[in-house]
């Protein structure tokens, strides 16, 4: 697959402690884009997705897998493929596109419904700069949402994310 570069730790695209692979390529042009060298479908390199989930499996502290751009809907069979392998290795999955979740699900590829079905969250739409925030958990503008994947195909609409309460299985002793 072509891709821009990865990350091995990143904190900001995901939960956790994530390897994230920016993939080359991306039809969506948005202004202000914070990956803009990564638009350009011939540009970075070529990586093997075997070689992605050996580096992704080299840190036992990984949490998950993050597959943004570009836009990884231009090459979803590979990443569907490396996202089938981050499962296998027991991380979740996050995809970042500038599509939204109705583009996604009615547009009849198998390839993306590959990809959204190795997806555990997806954050959707394109990155609008007047509402950019930096307080948009995970997400560029306050446009694009955190589907919850899963939840959303079986439910046949959107379930959006929400992030669990680290303390909620914590429990303060009685004295």
């Amino acid at each position: 697959m072509r891709i821009a570069s990865t990350m091995s730790d990143s904190i900001v695209d995901g939960p956790g402690l994530r390897f994230t692979v920016f993939t080359q390529g991306c039809p969506h042009h948005c202004p202000g884009c914070h990956n803009p060298e990564t638009h350009d479908p011939a540009g970075g390199r070529e990586a093997a997705v075997e070689e992605l989930a050996e580096q992704m499996g080299g840190n036992p502290l990984t949490d998950g897998l993050t597959l943004s751009g570009g836009d990884p809907f231009l090459q979803a069979e590979e990443c569907a493929r490396l996202a089938a392998l981050a499962h296998g290795q027991g991380k979740n999955v996050w995809t970042y596109t500038g599509y939204t979740w109705e583009t996604l699900t009615s547009a009849g590829r198998p390839d993306w419904d590959a990809l959204l079905a190795q997806t555990d969250v997806l954050v959707d739409g394109p990155f609008v700069a007047a509402r950019k925030s930096y307080g948009a958990l995970f997400r560029g503008s306050t446009n694009q949402r955190l589907i919850n994947v899963p939840a959303s195909r079986a439910a046949g609409r959107v379930v959006l994310w929400t992030r669990p309460d680290p303390l909620a299985h914590f429990t303060v002793p009685e004295s």
